[in-house]
């Protein structure tokens, strides 16, 4: 851009003497504003220029100086060479507004100009310096207003002259015009800050950018532009002509030419290659290159020239040894990739390994331990489990299961071994698997008054189903514990691991404890809800009140067979089952029986707390795959009270008389405040312990006293 502003400034000085020669002199009545009478011959070699004159009009500047800027122009026109094929000249003055007075089209000669410039008027108003220039740019120096076109090069010059600061931003708006091809001399006068003059010109600003410090000294500037505008013989030298090659000197203009072996693009300033390759057989296997002298082969990427510097042989990156990679390397047509083996992933650094670890994620879903292996995650059980076809979960290894285990009764499994056991009122022989009977009940008067149980060497008396053992452990009658009187509901797990059959099972464990209870209008209440993903009321507490009503609305039942969310129905039986609307009576203790035979699938912890703060007492079933741990979150306390396990549906019978045993109201029945069951039995059992151990002192005594007999007696 040095070169432009050179370009511009040269008809300004050819020498002082000269300048002196040719200043204006006032003419009458113009106020003293140098207007030149007649055309004076210019000595400079000017080049052709859209120069366009921006003047701040504003407030600011007093009448005396708005006139000595007047001056100022009409000297330096002097040095211009004014005409439609020359310089042509345009000028807009702002202040609040811009106000063009001419465009580069509308004169032709310095006289005309020079009389347009004499008849300004002062605007007197505000300092919108960056709307002047964004109108210089969109406006005055459009070819609808005079502007030569782009391609033939004709610098385009604007001289701003401004005496304060902006009103409004100029920075971007100036830096736009600046891209937009236009060179930007800033003049300012008086307290005009050099911050916002080197933001407005183009750069160098040492050449662009001029202060002086009053309208009286702005004429000084006519020399300093004068030297440069008179350099226009030598454009290359004082434009920026964006050859790319050589730039070119012709008279009042230049132009771009090209080394050799290149020719100019049709935008005459870049060039481009003779295409040499296109001109010869040059036999290259890939690619042809130009050159300044010639051409060369070149290989694509990942190939590399061979002796004969024409054909091509592919790059193994790999072979080079510098991969570092820990596994394997992959060619590739630029580069390498490292790689690992099976099992293994690439680390970041893209050259070791690590072994994958597919149990990180947890999900593994093994419900007891895993072990990570070469392609995946695998579920493994703790010793005496076996996995099951599922390959997550895991059941008790069934070592009885090949049937070789020749126990002539029955065989249980444990975690090591498959053992002999023998039915009640039989005893396993010393060859560990056949029985010899041992039914002490046939072979003596055990008076029982219901029926009589052998157990090993001994017996025991039981009572049927409604009856308990009364203080002579002989004889049988009804239980005197409680009143009969609950709010029972079942809560029955329905999910699809039990399986139809087994629901079946369920049913009529239920029915067996409805058949002990002592059902009526003003006695117990029973109530039953199914779950599985969802929870159903299958009969509410006032709902049926006789015991075959009761048993046929649990035959009804249909088996549901989707999920299990034991949380979800403990919560229903809290917030529902219970309620008055549903035949919950006051004062009557409310207990609950739930029933499940695996994990549920949400929380049970919360609602069962719940329901046992709210003074629910809550037994536990458990059967098959049921988690321990959720059994005593749902149980009320003591746990032995209040859970039942049993390994399968077929050992269910085993735990329904415990249960019905248990199933003792918190309320006596008479002040006797009698006790259950099974704290009769305890004190019973506490009682004959006592008595045997009196009866060994009473012996020991009578010993005790027969040796000192014979000690007396020697």
């Amino acid at each position: 851009m040095r070169c432009v502003a050179l370009s511009l400034l040269c008809l300004l000085w050819c020498n002082s003497v000269q300048m002196d020669r040719h200043r204006p002199r006032s003419a009458p009545g113009t106020n003293g504003t140098a207007v030149q009478s007649g055309a004076v011959e210019n000595p400079c070699k000017a080049i052709p220029l859209d120069f366009v004159f921006v003047i701040d009009s504003s407030r600011s500047i007093r009448s005396e100086d708005y006139e000595k800027v007047k001056t100022f122009i009409i000297n330096l026109l002097q040095f211009l060479d004014i005409g439609h094929d020359a310089t042509r000249v345009g000028l807009l003055q702002y202040g609040s507004v811009v106000q063009p007075e001419f465009s580069l089209n509308t004169y032709s000669s310095r006289a005309e100009v020079e009389q347009a410039v004499g008849d300004m008027e002062h605007l007197a108003t505000g300092t919108m310096t960056g709307l002047a220039i964004q109108y210089t740019m969109e406006t005055a120096f459009t070819e609808e207003q005079g502007a030569r076109p782009l391609n033939m090069h004709i610098p385009r010059i604007a001289m701003i002259v401004t005496d304060g600061r902006p009103q409004d931003s100029v920075k971007e708006v100036a830096a736009e015009a600046r891209n937009a091809g236009i060179q930007i001399f800033a003049i300012g006068v008086g307290r005009v800050d050099m911050k916002i003059l080197k933001a407005i010109g183009s750069e160098p600003h040492s050449e662009h950018v001029h202060l002086v410090a009053n309208f009286s000294q702005i004429e000084t500037l006519i020399s300093v532009f004068q030297t440069k505008l008179c350099e226009g013989s030598k454009l290359c030298e004082v434009v920026d002509h964006q050859c790319q090659h050589i730039c070119m000197n012709v008279p009042g203009s230049y132009r771009c030419k090209c080394r050799k072996s290149f020719s100019i693009n049709p935008d005459g300033k870049t060039c481009k290659a003779e295409d040499r390759c296109a001109e010869v057989d040059h036999g290259c296997e890939h690619i042809c290159a130009n050159l300044p002298d010639g051409y060369e082969c070149r290989c694509r990427p990942g190939y590399e020239l061979t002796v004969d510097r024409k054909t091509c042989n592919r790059i193994d990156y790999c072979d080079l040894g510098i991969h570092g990679c820990e596994h394997s390397c992959i060619s590739l047509p630029e580069s390498f990739v490292c790689r690992c083996m099976k099992g293994y992933i690439l680390n970041l650094d893209g050259k070791t390994c690590s072994k994958i670890d597919h149990c990180a994620d947890g999900r593994h879903g093994c419900e007891q331990e895993f072990m990570n292996t070469e392609d995946s995650c695998v579920c493994k059980c703790r010793k005496g489990f076996t996995l099951r076809p599922d390959g997550k979960t895991c059941s008790k290894t069934d070592h009885c299961a090949d049937g070789k285990h020749g126990c002539e009764q029955e065989a249980v499994n444990t975690e090591d071994s498959c053992v002999c056991k023998c039915r009640q009122g039989y005893v396993l022989q010393p060859n560990g698997k056949t029985c010899q009977s041992v039914d002490v009940c046939q072979t003596v008067d055990h008076g029982c008054e219901h029926q009589c149980v052998t157990s090993g060497s001994s017996y025991m008396c039981k009572c049927f189903e409604g009856f308990v053992l009364a203080e002579d452990k002989r004889s049988c009658k009804k239980p005197e514990c409680h009143d009969g009187v609950l709010d029972l509901v079942f809560v029955i797990d329905g999910s699809k691991s039990l399986g139809p059959a087994n629901f079946e099972l369920v049913k009529q464990f239920v029915n067996s404890i409805v058949d002990s209870l002592d059902i009526s209008r003003t006695g117990t209440h029973v109530g039953l809800i199914q779950y599985s993903t969802k929870v159903r009321t299958e009969f509410t507490l006032g709902q049926y009140v006789t015991v075959d009503s009761i048993k046929q609305a649990v035959r009804r039942m249909e088996y549901m067979g989707r999920g299990s969310r034991t949380g979800s129905a403990l919560r229903h039986m809290f917030e529902s089952s219970f309620s008055s609307r549903e035949g919950a009576r006051p004062n009557t203790q409310r207990v609950t029986i739930v029933f499940t035979d695996g994990r549920s699938q949400d929380d049970v912890s919360e609602w069962a707390s719940k329901a046992k703060n709210s003074g629910i007492t809550i037994y536990a079933l458990g059967i098959g795959k049921a988690i321990e741990q959720e059994l005593r979150e749902i149980a009320s306390e003591p746990d032995e009270m209040h859970l039942y396990y049993a390994e399968s549906f077929e050992k269910m019978g085993e735990i329904t008389q415990k249960l019905k045993s248990r199933m003792c109201t918190d309320k006596p029945a008479d002040e006797s405040m009698c006790q259950c069951e099974n704290i009769k039995t305890f004190q019973n059992h506490v009682t004959e312990k006592l008595n045997n151990l009196a009866q060994k002192i009473e012996d020991m005594t009578k010993k005790l006293q027969t040796l000192e007999n014979q000690l007396l007696q020697t």
